[in-house]
């Protein structure tokens, strides 16, 4: 059994550290240097960072962030081709998340996947739900979503290769009401890929209630960057004598 893993999952758009609500409305939350450094002294695994500009990947910057964090550190964020890949790897970089590239030219996962390994591939997997109420996977490059179950798209990503799933929950994002757990049940039953889950985190019985369903691991949003709902920016992290009576009561089962 391996020990679920609990993470910080950090926006940026153009340089700065942002907050969204459903992927949209980015709120300024600070700059993502001084967040890392807080993030180093609270004994975090690893840090989960995606760019949402649409623009280039943001090379400075990451070399900024890079330079201070002393955790493994996963991006993602308009990653298009192996040479950018090999530029994040060079940078520190441990994991990419890929998103719109695997709609676009999935050929190029699987050159990534033979020249860094599957560990290092992850792909993001968004969810949002259509008219009627049924998940669908959402493209964040169009705001659009398509007519494609999230059971089938994940095991075409499997077929692929990709090495882990973060599956983000499109309606969740940014609401502290809890994750999506229908949706998290659903895919964690259909895959044998490791899943994070993300989108809704209001407080720690959110992460116990994902992990019990099937998670890996859980990426926390809102809950790292806010003091509560609707309330002022404090970068913080889930307390290590919570995190571990979280994962007792998982080993417990």
């Amino acid at each position: 059994m391996l020990r679920p893993r609990i993470m910080p999952c950090l926006l940026l758009k153009d340089g700065s550290l942002v907050k969204t609500v459903k992927f949209d409305n980015p709120s300024y939350v600070g700059d993502a240097v001084n967040a890392i450094k807080i993030f180093n002294g609270k004994e975090v695994d690893e840090l989960v960072l995606i760019d949402i500009s649409k623009k280039d990947i943001p090379f400075d910057v990451i070399r900024k962030i890079t330079r201070e964090c002393f955790m493994p550190l996963c991006y993602g964020g308009s990653v298009r081709t192996i040479e950018d890949m090999k530029k994040l790897f060079q940078l520190g970089i441990e994991k990419i998340i890929v998103n719109s590239i695997l709609f676009e030219n999935p050929q190029i996962i699987k050159e990534a996947i033979k020249l860094f390994g599957s560990q290092s591939i992850v792909a993001s997997v968004d969810v949002k739900k259509n008219f009627w109420g049924k998940h669908k996977i959402y493209r964040h490059c169009d705001k659009k979503t398509v007519d494609l179950s999230p059971i089938e798209y994940v095991r075409t990503l499997e077929h692929l290769g990709v090495g882990e799933i973060l599956l983000y929950s499109v309606d969740k994002d940014g609401t502290w009401e809890g994750m999506d757990i229908d949706l998290i049940k659903e895919i964690c039953k259909n895959t044998h890929l490791p899943v994070i889950s993300c989108g809704g985190v209001g407080n720690t019985k959110d992460i116990q209630e994902s992990i019990i369903n099937g998670s890996s691991g859980v990426a926390l949003g809102s809950l790292c960057v806010y003091s509560k709902k609707n309330m002022g920016v404090l970068i913080r992290f889930p307390k290590q004598n919570e995190i571990e009576k979280i994962i007792r009561n998982y080993e417990n089962m």
